[in-house]
């Protein structure tokens, strides 16, 4: 009988929490087979058969366990079970055999009173799709009660009756359900509070002038795909701004330990990802020596595994300066919380096109504001203020993310 323990996942972390069993108590594993899925307040990781055989399983779903306890037991004597290898084959091609056939279907049962909600065919009956198109209602918002879940015409004076209510939701509910918070988000919880608690925290604000950026961007994104076989985003330039500017103002890449300001002549870019479990910042290293291929690869390879929680402990440890991008959600602008031990973090926001002085003129350009968080025990507000600003100047002018300074005033040697 071999014996499936939590193995040491890191260090300071005592224990884990049993997400959930792949296999099932009496199945026939094979050998590296994944039995079980555990998170660690800072990852998600997966526990793998160590030999093949019939399991037995220990711990119980959503239980919290410590490093080194029993989670599983494989009875690894136990005889295959007869044609199981036989079996698995014919299952696929009958699987595959299901859309077809829903495909073929599909024509036939396509009600000619269908009612285009997005590109989706709603069933409805005629004289509720005439009620829906005269109140520009959305279909999808409407929560059906006829036979094959067909819109009839009391749904929609329902929801007339009632605008604003979420489809499928009872009237007046009052409802309410408890869940178990993860040991990743009691992580980010903690660490958000610490860092409010134990920093004198400032942050400073600044706005660019994203136009050069998208110029660019549309010129050479189809180019750069086909050259490097990732697409050209934004996440790139930022790094190597902030690279660039962090270099020149140390403080802002350095943090307290103790007395003592740890200094680092490298960038290790953190960069804040939303995973389906909580937030998590991987970590792309020695940025300042990457290309603007690479750092998109290593994005996307980072953001790829916070989404299938693959992350290693090591990917997520270290880093001396933050990057988060509350853009893609919307967010137009935002103070963000320093992600401690480091002393700043920069954030990212929505692009919006905005009335802007150029010149004397007013022009339409496509402005993005700026945030620095900044731990004012170590960052003065000179210093803080200075590499936004230097930010900004490379952003605005990409070219300068070559060398870290206007080409011309190179070649001038100004």
């Amino acid at each position: 009988m071999t014996e499936i323990k939590v193995p040491p996942v890191g260090e300071s972390i005592n224990e884990v929490t049993l997400l959930k069993w792949l296999k099932k108590d009496g199945d026939y594993v094979e050998r590296d087979e994944v039995l079980a899925e555990l998170e660690s307040e800072k990852a998600s990781f997966e526990v793998n058969a160590e030999k093949a055989g019939t399991l037995q399983t220990i711990g119980k779903e959503g239980e919290t366990l410590k490093i080194g306890d029993l989670v599983a037991r494989i009875d690894e004597a136990a005889a295959r079970p007869a044609g199981q290898a036989e079996e698995k084959k014919p299952s696929a091609p009958a699987t595959q055999a299901q859309p077809e056939k829903a495909n073929i279907q599909a024509p036939s049962s396509k009600p000619a009173d269908g009612v285009n909600a997005g590109g989706n065919s709603v069933r409805a009956t005629p004289l509720a799709a005439t009620m829906l198109t005269d109140n520009k209602l959305d279909a999808s918002s409407i929560t059906p009660s006829g036979f094959g879940g067909k819109i009839r015409k009391t749904d929609v004076l329902d929801a007339l009756a009632h605008p604003g209510r979420a489809p499928g939701k009872d009237l007046f509910s009052r409802t309410e359900r408890r869940d178990k918070m993860s040991n990743l988000r009691k992580t980010v919880s903690r660490r958000l509070v610490e860092a409010k608690n134990t920093t004198a925290m400032l942050t400073t604000f600044n706005e660019v002038d994203m136009s050069p950026i998208l110029s660019l961007r549309s010129r050479f994104k189809e180019k750069f795909k086909e050259k490097h076989g990732v697409g050209l985003g934004f996440m790139s330039f930022f790094t190597k701004a902030c690279c660039f500017a962090l270099q020149e103002w140390p403080a802002v890449n350095a943090y307290i330990d103790g007395e003592e300001i740890i200094y680092h002549d490298y960038c290790d870019i953190s960069i804040a990802v939303s995973a389906p479990k909580g937030l998590v910042v991987p970590v792309i290293r020695n940025a300042e020596s990457l290309s603007m291929a690479d750092i998109e690869k290593k994005v996307q390879e980072l953001a790829g595994k916070a989404r299938d929680n693959k992350l290693s402990m090591e990917e997520m440890q270290g880093g001396t300066f933050t990057i988060t991008n509350g853009g893609v959600f919307g967010s137009l602008m935002s103070t963000p919380i320093i992600n401690i031990p480091q002393s700043a973090i920069l954030g990212m926001h929505k692009i919006e096109e905005r009335p802007v002085v150029v010149g004397g003129q007013i022009q339409v350009r496509s402005m993005m504001y700026l945030a620095v968080s900044y731990d004012h025990r170590i960052i003065d507000g000179r210093e803080s203020v200075s590499f936004l600003v230097r930010v900004k100047e490379l952003l605005e002018n990409p070219e300068q993310l070559l060398l870290g300074k206007d080409p011309v005033k190179s070649l001038l040697e100004l």
